[in-house]
């Protein structure tokens, strides 16, 4: 399996319960190995996915469902 990483950056300042159950939600999705929250920036997320199963803007699009505003970051 291939991996890819994107990194997100987040709007809003959300609360740690917020960010683990974003975390846990985006776990759901189908490809989804590792999103995580950069400690020390709240802001900033590394999701690591399969890019045979998602895509970035697939993640992307579940974070906004979320009610977030949020973009890529090109890294």
């Amino acid at each position: 399996m291939e991996m890819s990483d994107v990194l997100i950056h987040v709007n809003e300042t959300i609360e740690d319960v917020g960010r683990f159950r974003l975390e846990e939600s985006l776990r759901d999705v189908e490809g989804v190995v590792a999103p995580r929250f950069s400690p020390g920036h709240d802001h900033l997320m590394f999701v690591a996915y399969d890019p045979d199963s998602t895509s970035a803007a697939t993640i992307l699009g579940q974070i906004r469902e979320h009610g977030y505003g949020a973009q890529i970051v090109a890294i």
